[in-house]
């Protein structure tokens, strides 16, 4: 891969998956999106992991899908916390088509910039239940790029590049360490406290918290 999109969170496995295609000689054009969550804190994460990244542009999008509710992390309901996580039960905090609004809107910048590939941190290993952050589902979305771009139909199809999907958490935490990123620049909480620091319960600092233990280092965010 020569040029990519990378859809940046401010979480450390969207750091994460960046920086292991950065490191193989790729420029990365990185697109974090406003969407009405209630974490937003991660936006401003998702700024310095930008800057970390050196990435050639760094944009920012307003797409409020809290306009529609259906989730958790857009104000509708509580945020679950100290649950026993169980891949099979989709949570509250799944927002309803996401990642398949996130992967058009990074389809279309693709093509603008004349990127090889999409690339997005989801994990199959260790997450919450979420259906779009299967490999199915984006091998599936990866043919629906192929026939409705003009790179695809011109026998240029992008790639959805997802390096995480088979790994663990505490190997996602390995890999970036050697890779020397900082993770006290990253945010995961759903819920954060009132003065930006996680909340320590909800879903995404629980698996956090298991994966930084599970590799036997202390977490910087938290420390």
């Amino acid at each position: 891969m020569r040029r990519a999109v990378l859809l940046l969170s401010g979480g450390l496995d969207s750091y994460t998956a960046g920086a292991i295609v950065a490191a193989g000689g790729c420029d990365l054009y990185a697109l974090s999106i406003r969407y009405g969550q209630t974490h937003a804190r991660e936006v401003d994460a998702a700024r310095s992991v930008a800057t970390a990244l050196r990435v050639k542009r760094h944009l920012e999008l307003d797409v409020p899908l809290s306009a529609f509710g259906g989730s958790a992390l857009v104000g509708e309901g509580e945020i679950p916390k100290d649950r026993s996580i169980d891949a099979f039960e989709i949570p509250t905090t799944y927002v309803p088509a996401r990642n398949t609004v996130f992967l058009s809107l990074a389809l279309a910048w693709a093509e603008v910039v004349g990127a090889d590939a999409i690339v997005i941190g989801v994990n199959a290993v260790d997450y919450s239940g979420y259906p779009d952050c299967r490999p199915e589902y984006l091998r599936a979305f990866e043919r629906v790029a192929a026939l409705a771009t003009r790179a695809g139909v011109q026998g240029r199809p992008l790639r959805i590049v997802a390096p995480l999907i088979e790994m663990s958490k505490a190997d996602i935490i390995r890999r970036g360490l050697s890779l020397g990123l900082d993770y006290s620049l990253t945010h995961s909480c759903y819920d954060p406290r009132a003065d930006g620091r996680p909340c320590g319960r909800c879903d995404s600092c629980i698996l956090r918290e298991k994966g930084f233990a599970e590799a036997g280092i202390r977490d910087p965010a938290t420390s």
